[in-house]
């Protein structure tokens, strides 16, 4: 008599509500950031783009709470950061700034929409080589400047100048500058520290010095809060190459004096 054929269990296809909800919230973030540009509300688009990247963090960290990490909850934060964080600020600097470099020419025009695609370009790069790199890389440390990162730059120098009531045409010939630098950060090999891994000690616990900090960095924001996220993130910006560089010149330092 032959045995019973196994009954096969029904793959479970449903995907987790949650933090797939912080995803999509951070993904219209990104969209009406675009939106409110193309109506010409560029401080209501920069201020989406960073609600978007609160967001973007709060999503991986409320999957790992309930532990409901997904495959597809992977995949579709990085479609919601290239949305957010590459077509958003591309598009809002393009309708901000970039654009006005048509008035100086056709080719003057070509360029600003090639620096917009060129950002864009970089961020879905820069998003496809963390995915295939997530499982060996050093979470330490970004190999590139981190896509919210780069949009936090572009819409923190859109908001402080819009909030001084200038018009971005006047800055056509700047944008352009920070749009291919903010991009080839993004998939150059420069490392950036990662705040995701910082020393917290017994139960979380921070040093006292630190809350002193946040407190400072707190005042800060409520005082001018645009030019303090500009300065903050290009700092952060240049901390990857001048981190960079310092560490290969000490290791050749340390080379040259070790014996033969």
């Amino acid at each position: 008599m032959s045995e019973p054929t196994p009954v096969r269990v029904p793959r479970h296809r449903g995907i987790y509500l949650l933090p797939n909800l912080f995803t999509t919230a951070a993904m219209f973030a990104g969209f009406y950031a675009i939106i409110a540009s193309m109506g010409g509300h560029f401080t209501d688009a920069a201020v989406a783009v960073f609600f978007a990247a609160i967001l973007d963090g709060m999503d991986g960290r409320v999957a790992r709470m309930t532990h409901t990490q997904t495959e597809f909850g992977v995949q579709y934060d990085s479609l919601s950061d290239l949305v957010s964080f590459g077509l958003a600020p591309s598009l809002v600097m393009y309708s901000w700034s970039l654009s006005a470099l048509r008035e100086f020419g056709p080719l003057w025009g070509k360029l600003g929409w090639a620096c917009a695609f060129i950002y864009a370009a970089c961020a879905a790069l820069r998003l496809a080589r963390f995915n295939t790199q997530a499982g060996i890389a050093d979470k330490r440390y970004f190999q590139g400047l981190a896509s919210p990162a780069a949009a936090a730059v572009c819409m923190s120098f859109v908001w402080s100048v819009d909030k001084s009531g200038l018009p971005g045409s006047e800055f056509c010939f700047i944008t352009p500058v920070i749009m291919a630098v903010t991009g080839l950060l993004m998939v150059s090999r420069f490392r950036y520290f990662s705040f995701k891994s910082l020393p917290l000690g017994e139960r979380g616990s921070v040093p006292f010095g630190w809350m002193v900090g946040a407190v400072l960095l707190l005042a800060l924001l409520i005082l001018d809060t645009p030019r303090v996220l500009f300065v903050g993130f290009t700092l952060y910006l240049l901390s990857g190459p001048v981190w960079t560089i310092w560490g290969l010149a000490t290791h050749r330092r340390r080379g040259r004096r070790s014996p033969a």
